[in-house]
């Protein structure tokens, strides 16, 4: 069985474009992927990211829930240690409620953007993430004499519930929860962890030079952070010009493992590899692309190619619910 395949968007906003713009994008991107026959749709939490307009994942997975009719949409994923566990149980039960069996709720604890904007955001923590885990579950699933319950969950509005990581320790704890596990190899490229999900991030082109053409936009990015000074995505125009030295270049190089660039047969053996290091059932796929309509076409691109790629665990078809 091939794996499924699946979208994780944070709404990038590129140099020259607007937040607006950005999430109109997201809405046109996730009825592309519901038309291509993808599986689910993931927005993340940050904030005061300037090239990220994704920070409040439960109002923009209503607003993509309403525009869509089969996706499965949801967070990936709300940052725990920001919020009150009652408070994300009521939301995400009320968005299940309103969309039976189409939510998942994916749960993370990086800060989620600076020092400064997670200052702003984050009550002082007297829990532990754990903790907070465990707090969670009680009010997704109450017993009958519960003091205070999450009353958008009775019933069964109750979304799938997801733990984000990259890293061995995250995997023992979703393990410890019962909780299926989404590994971050985005992030963490060079520590694969078996998962349930593994996102990627791809760029998908007609040929392998298109594609790493395409990229020199996200190695900008990455090397201007690198070099303290963060940048909004800039046009591949924009990249291919600019004045690298041979010290950008070899960090350049040493970095571009992180994203995986190709035609489709270039990608195949790629995207195989992490799905049988990972033994994963589901790849998500992340595309950090300037323009929307190569944004779009990459993953027309890779939904092309699903029926190559060989599943590589025994997880049965319910595990991607």
């Amino acid at each position: 069985m091939p794996p499924a395949l699946s979208v994780l968007d944070t709404s990038p906003i590129v140099e020259g474009s607007t937040p607006r713009e950005a999430l109109l994008n997201t809405v046109d991107l996730a009825r592309l992927a519901e038309d291509l026959g993808y599986h689910r749709y993931w927005v993340p939490e940050h904030h005061g990211m300037r090239g990220v307009a994704s920070s409040a994942p439960a109002v923009l997975i209503s607003h993509l829930a309403n525009a869509t009719k089969r996706l499965r949409v949801g967070a990936g994923g709300v940052l725990l240690p920001n919020h009150p566990p009652l408070v994300v149980a009521e939301q995400f039960g009320t968005l299940a409620a309103l969309h039976p069996g189409r939510i998942d709720l994916g749960i993370g604890r990086a800060p989620g953007g600076s020092k400064a904007a997670s200052a702003a955001v984050r009550p002082q923590r007297t829990k532990a993430f754990g903790e907070q885990l465990t707090e969670l579950q009680y009010h997704l699933d109450p017993p009958e004499d519960a003091e205070v319950k999450a009353i958008p969950v009775l019933g069964g509005n109750v979304p799938a519930l997801w733990l984000l990581g990259r890293s061995p320790e995250s995997a023992a704890l979703a393990a410890e929860h019962g909780l299926k596990y989404a590994f971050a190899h985005h992030l963490a490229p060079a520590a694969p962890v078996e998962a349930d999900l593994v996102s990627v991030s791809v760029i998908a082109a007609e040929d392998d030079e298109r594609a790493e053409w395409l990229a020199g936009s996200t190695r900008l990015k990455v090397l201007s952070r690198i070099r303290g000074h963060r940048i909004r995505l800039p046009s591949p125009e924009d990249a291919a010009a600019f004045p690298y030295t041979a010290d950008d270049r070899a960090e350049i190089a040493k970095r571009s493992g992180a994203v995986l660039t190709g035609s489709p047969d270039t990608l195949v053996p790629k995207l195989r590899r992490i799905l049988e290091e990972t033994r994963s059932g589901e790849l998500m796929v992340t595309t950090p692309l300037y323009h929307h309509a190569d944004r779009r076409r990459s993953y027309e691109l890779v939904a092309s190619l699903a029926g190559r790629l060989m599943a590589c665990s025994n997880r049965s078809a319910s595990s991607r619910a």
